[in-house]
């Protein structure tokens, strides 16, 4: 069986797990049926991944937060862009947040309209349709 012998720089490292979870989200999202579209560079347009239904397109972006708790505060860094969604993913738990793209400055995790996952496609589906 084959074995990693070599190590991985730190922030190399850091971007292959944060890269994970946008493949994690495509994969739940293709076995929902979802058509998905991964950008090939999203800087500028904040878009990691662009999904449709056929005539619906929308555009989610990917966040990965150390979060101690629910009410963890995250900013918003995508104004001017025309994000539709943000799904923030706890890496440091297996739960996570599909938000609205919002225009405050600030807001907690837990906001009345984000939705809480369990970091599993049953969960993140059953919320992704409630957003």
């Amino acid at each position: 069986m084959p074995g990693r012998k070599t190590q991985t720089k730190e922030g190399t490292h850091q971007a292959m797990k944060n890269s994970s979870y946008e493949s994690l989200s495509v994969a739940w999202l293709m076995r929902d049926g979802w058509q998905v579209f991964l950008p090939i560079l999203d800087h500028g347009h904040q878009t990691d991944i662009l999904i449709s239904d056929g005539p619906n397109f929308f555009r989610i972006q990917i966040k990965t937060v150390d979060a101690k708790n629910e009410d963890h505060i995250v900013y918003n860094q995508w104004e001017g862009s025309n994000v539709d969604y943000i799904v923030y993913f706890a890496r440091n738990s297996n739960w996570g947040y599909i938000a609205p793209a919002f225009t405050d400055e600030k807001r907690p995790l837990n906001h009345d309209t984000h939705r809480q996952f369990l970091q599993n496609r049953k969960d993140f589906i059953k919320q992704f349709h409630q957003i």
